[in-house]
């Protein structure tokens, strides 16, 4: 009996602490699972200030040669020598094809032959043996004639008309050349084009028209050269605008002397139309949404991101501008962007 009374006492003090254990073990659980407070991010910021931003407007085109010629005699003559061929660079005046001379040799030898007979005959004039009008016939057709040899001998002599580089040929020796056409639209017997400068022609839009001037300098780059700047002037502003475009088109020159340039490249010119003022932000501070083109910054006030979409200008240097979505004077997230998102806490710290 005794002993059934220690074993009932034992059960029930077992009992009751395995009762206190779980109780105890859903008080710990419920504390658990109590949310905890979100923790502020570290952050620093920048300000969206204002400052003068100059406005360079960019246009695309086509490099061209400074100068191009096609050599071409006035007259179908039998080529007999060609001095150059495409690659060779040549002087002003150089001799660069020699045409057949028999023509020029006949016209010689005629014109000759009317002097000594002018001379006789005005002899005979100064006799009273012909007329005054005779002589004067006489006159002309030795005249013609030294016209012809001139002629002539302008034309067996092919020279550059000035210096650049051979980029056509289109005769061979003992080819009678003649007046049609070429491949590159032209007529001659060779095709020169001067490139240690180039011009581009540009169309720009006509609000433009007060801004440009001749002189004044132009940054040209070329998709070839992507590392590479090459500083164009302004020569020619057209006078007229396009009514159908509401363009002007500039002719602006590329010095290039080391000929890296060629006609015919893709190149674009940076023009610079004058300072206006504009806000700017820490180009890091510039996000962008995943899958769209969105542009976005955290604007930070009273410990709080807010997300902001904005519209973004040009590059200056480190900052970007912002053409809409902030305002001067607001503070940006410039660190641990990608810790924070719309709403989230924040704590700025200093510099």
């Amino acid at each position: 009996m005794k002993r059934n009374i220690i074993c009932v006492a034992v059960a029930a003090v077992a009992a009751l602490t395995l009762t206190s254990c779980g109780a105890g073990a859903k008080k710990g659980a419920a504390a658990t699972a109590q949310p905890q407070e979100e923790k502020a991010v570290l952050v620093k910021v920048a300000p969206v200030v204002s400052e003068q931003v100059a406005e360079t407007i960019e246009f695309t085109t086509t490099l061209l040669p400074f100068k191009k010629s096609f050599i071409t005699p006035q007259m179908s003559l039998r080529i007999d020598a060609i001095n150059v061929n495409v690659g060779d660079h040549v002087r002003k005046g150089q001799l660069v094809a020699k045409l057949d001379k028999n023509q020029y040799n006949q016209s010689s030898v005629q014109l000759k032959n009317a002097e000594q007979n002018l001379q006789r005959m005005k002899s005979v004039y100064e006799a009273g043996g012909v007329s005054k009008s005779q002589i004067d016939e006489l006159e002309t057709s030795v005249s013609v004639l030294k016209e012809t040899v001139a002629n002539l001998e302008r034309n067996i002599d092919l020279r550059a008309p000035f210096d650049g580089i051979i980029t056509g040929r289109y005769n061979e020796p003992g080819d009678l050349f003649t007046m049609a056409g070429n491949a590159d639209g032209g007529v001659g017997v060779l095709q020169v084009m001067q490139i240690n400068r180039l011009k581009a022609v540009v169309a720009i839009s006509e609000q433009y028209y007060p801004q440009v001037y001749k002189g004044m300098k132009v940054k040209v780059t070329a998709d070839v050269y992507p590392d590479k700047e090459f500083e164009g002037t302004v020569n020619i502003v057209y006078p007229a605008i396009n009514a159908s475009t509401h363009t002007f088109n500039v002719e602006v020159t590329v010095p290039n002397g080391k000929e890296v340039l060629r006609p015919g490249m893709f190149a674009r010119t940076e023009f610079n139309m004058g300072d206006r003022q504009s806000l700017v932000v820490p180009d890091v501070a510039i996000q962008k949404q995943m899958g769209v083109n969105d542009r976005y910054v955290y604007v930070i006030k009273d410990g709080v991101a807010e997300r902001r979409v904005v519209t973004l200008g040009r590059q200056v240097g480190e900052k970007v501008e912002i053409l809409s979505g902030v305002a001067a004077g607001e503070m940006v997230a410039i660190t641990s962007l990608s810790k924070i998102k719309n709403g989230s806490a924040v704590e700025v710290v200093a510099e």
